[in-house]
Parts: C-alpha cells; sequence; structure tokens
C-alpha cells in the first residue's frame, strides 16, 4: 500500500561547506525511523512530494534533498557552467554525510529511484555504517554499459527516433553521442546549448514511452527544467558516473553485503534493463529482487512493492 499525502514540517536550505546550497524538506514523524530519498536524474528534483507516500508518516523521518545544481538547489548548473568540476558522485555522497550529520542522524535508510538508486548505491558502499537498508526502485548503476545501452543500444527498439538523436549530437568522429551532447551543454554559446537540451529531452521522452506510446517523441520537461536537467545528465553519463574501474558499484559491492536491500524493477524497463538489479541481486546476500512483469521504468505497482518493503525496514 502508498499512504496518503502529507506536507513537510519543516523545509529549508543546508548549506555546504563549498558554497552549494540544498534544499531540504523534512516530513512524517520528527522523532521517526530516519530515512533518505534521493531523486532522479541527475538533474531531476524532488518535484510536487509524491515520493512522500511511499513512506508511512507514522513511522518515518523522512528526509528529501534536492540533489547539487538541481530543483530549488543553488546554484543552478546552468547558472554556474564554470562550476561543473564540482559536480561528482563523490561531492554528491558529500552532500550526503553533511546533511546527515547537521541533522543529527546516526543511521538512517536509504531509498532512491532510477539514477538516485546509483547515488544511494555509492553512498552506502562509502558510508556502509550509516545505512540501515536499502529500498531501491529501476535500479542502475551508471555503468558505461548501462549508458551506452540508453544513449546508442537502445536505438535498436526506435531506430528511426536514434537517428535524429545521433544525427543531432553533432558528433565528432571520436565522440559517443552523450559526449557530444556533454561537450555542447558546457558550452558558451547559449543558442546552441538550448538546442542539445531540447533534442536530449527528445530523445528521453522517447525510451520511456512504452506506457504513454502517444508521449514518444515530445520531450517532458519545459526549457528551464531541461537544459539543466541535460546538462547534468551528460556530464555525469559521459563520464562513467564518476565511478570508474575500480570504484565502479559492482567493484565496491562486497562494502555492503550485509546491509538489507528491496530491489524493484519493471521487466519492460527498456531504458535500464533488469540485467542490472538481477546482477547487483546475484552478488548481494541480503537483497530481494522483485521484478514487476508488467511495467516499465517505474510503475504504481512498483510503488507497493517498494513502500511495503519500506514498511518492513521500518519495524526492524
Amino acid at each position: 500500500m502508498t499512504y496518503p499525502p502529507h506536507d513537510p514540517y519543516r523545509t529549508g536550505f543546508l548549506e555546504t561547506t563549498d558554497g552549494a546550497s540544498l534544499f531540504v524538506e523534512e516530513s512524517g514523524r520528527a522523532d521517526g525511523v530516519p530515512a533518505l530519498w534521493l531523486h532522479g536524474g541527475p538533474g531531476g528534483s524532488l518535484g510536487q512530494g509524491g515520493y512522500r507516500r511511499y513512506f508511512d508518516p507514522e513511522a518515518y523521518r523522512l528526509i528529501g534533498i534536492d540533489q547539487r545544481g538541481s530543483g530549488r538547489s543553488t546554484p543552478n548548473v546552468v547558472d554556474d557552467l564554470a562550476g561543473l568540476e564540482r559536480h561528482t558522485t563523490p561531492r554528491l555522497v558529500a552532500d550526503l554525510e553533511e546533511v546527515r550529520e547537521r541533522l543529527g542522524i546516526e543511521s538512517w535508510v536509504v531509498g532512491g529511484v532510477s539514477w538516485g538508486t546509483t547515488l544511494a548505491l555509492a553512498y552506502a558502499e562509502e558510508h556502509p555504517d550509516r545505512v540501515r537498508a536499502l529500498a531501491l526502485m529501476a535500479v542502475t548503476t551508471t555503468s558505461r554499459d548501462e549508458v551506452d545501452w540508453i544513449t546508442e543500444g537502445v536505438g535498436r527498439l526506435f531506430p528511426e527516433d536514434w537517428a535524429v538523436f545521433d544525427r543531432e549530437s553533432r558528433r565528432r568522429d571520436d565522440e559517443r553521442p552523450v559526449d557530444a551532447y556533454a561537450r555542447r551543454l558546457a558550452s558558451d554559446d547559449e543558442a546552441d546549448r538550448g538546442a542539445a537540451a531540447a533534442s536530449w529531452d527528445r530523445w528521453e521522452s522517447v525510451h520511456v514511452s512504452l506506457d504513454d506510446p502517444g508521449s514518444r517523441g515530445r520531450g517532458h520537461l519545459g526549457p528551464g527544467r531541461r537544459e539543466a536537467f541535460a546538462t547534468l545528465v551528460t556530464h555525469y553519463w559521459s563520464n562513467d558516473g564518476f565511478l570508474p574501474g575500480e570504484r565502479s558499484i559492482m567493484a565496491q559491492l562486497p562494502r555492503i553485503a550485509q546491509v538489507p536491500a528491496a530491489l524493484v524493477h519493471g521487466r519492460r524497463d527498456v531504458s535500464g534493463p533488469a540485467i542490472t538489479p538481477w546482477l547487483l541481486h546475484r552478488a548481494w546476500p541480503a537483497s530481494t529482487l522483485t521484478v514487476v512483469e508488467d511495467e516499465g521504468h517505474g510503475g504504481p505497482r512498483q510503488v507497493e512493492v517498494l513502500s511495503a518493503a519500506l514498511d518492513g525496514f521500518a519495524r526492524r
């Protein structure tokens, strides 16, 4: 089950040691089990707070964060392109630790969706003693294989759309599409950044379109949000999520072998095929994996499964 909508009891901004201002909201019970929710992207946001319905407000003290450079956090990446070098997964992990320490939390349940699952895993692997359990939906690890699939391989399913996406990337001979978009979105040419962001947004709406074919290729973000989203996504993806080699999620997985985890995924998720959570689950004794047969990249049944797992973690 999921829970009725509920509003935060506290919102505000937390200043990090390097000058970023992170939007933070708290909901549920102030004396409840601490939990953290991580949104997708990179470059997404908490939005209207629909994630709060996954958590029992009588059981959890729920923390939501708009990750650095996105949502209501400042500076927005579009306004601070010169600061892109401060956008890395290790820096995001450090942000989460700053939030935990400043809020006086000893350890917490960490949940996330899509990119948020990569960040949750990276955080847990760096700070396993601070994580009570993990609740992950639409699971990713942002490996090179996953990035190449979502930006190239999935074009085998949508060849006509991918041909446009590839052509509009204006890539050089030595570039992947994601590299070309990252280069253009970090440039000084405002018009070209806007064109690249619009093309990227159209592609994003293609590979998540199985459940809503009418939305295919239409884009799904307004001009303001899509440039920030595309800038951060391509920045992270063109750098292998800043989790290379021995720092990859899979390589570091033994560090969280004993951390309980619920992995929830859709069989029809063409953006991130089920091989990723399956490989994680196979190597992770403390994890469970639920694959929902008739859903894609998220969905109502996946939310129900995730919420039930969170209910269980609250009782531990």
